[in-house]
């Protein structure tokens, strides 16, 4: 139960900071004639209004759709943990593994930040500056990607082989050991 204890910080962590993820400037830019501060959706909606929809669209799958996604489908497994669910134990661990491979994608978008600043310093055009939104952007990625990977995948089977009514034997601890 330690790893659903963990699982849960970490999720309520990510889902917190899920909130000036999005709220916040992700991305301030400075050019000789202006200055200016894009959210996660600012930028959506100015690609989506510049004729590029497909760029918009990716943008909100990567930067919005998916984070929440993964916060909703853990959350989900860890309560069909915790309220004893049995059945359809083969989908949830299929939502398990798909949580797991989005996972490696996730850090998409703050690559990107870090590209466009590395790219913009270099040609001396403007100055782009990660924004406070940004930093907690990498902590929702960072933290979902630590509660999909501290979720044990074999309590879902575990509750779904016992015999109903039947609770898992008490580990009994040898003499001198610590229990952790």
């Amino acid at each position: 139960m330690d790893s659903l204890s963990r699982t849960w910080a970490l999720l309520i962590a990510a889902a917190i900071l899920y909130i000036p993820a999005n709220a916040f400037p992700v991305m301030q830019t400075s050019t000789l004639l202006s200055t200016q501060s894009d959210t996660i959706l600012s930028g959506i909606l100015y690609f989506w209004n510049t004729g590029s929809p497909e760029l918009a669209v990716l943008i909100f799958t990567v930067s919005i759709l998916v984070p929440l996604l993964k916060l909703a489908t853990l959350s989900t497994l860890a309560v069909s943990i915790q309220r004893g669910a049995r059945g359809r134990a083969d989908q949830r661990a299929r939502l398990y593994r798909i949580i797991e491979f989005v996972g490696r994608w996730s850090m998409l978008d703050v690559f990107v930040v870090a590209l466009m600043v590395g790219l913009v310093h270099f040609q001396g055009l403007a100055v782009i500056q990660a924004g406070p939104g940004a930093a907690a952007f990498g902590a929702v990625v960072v933290l979902t990607m630590l509660a999909a990977h501290s979720f044990d995948p074999r309590m879902i089977w575990d509750r779904a082989r016992r015999p109903r009514g039947k609770r898992p034997p008490k580990k009994r601890l040898a003499f001198g050991t610590r229990h952790g």
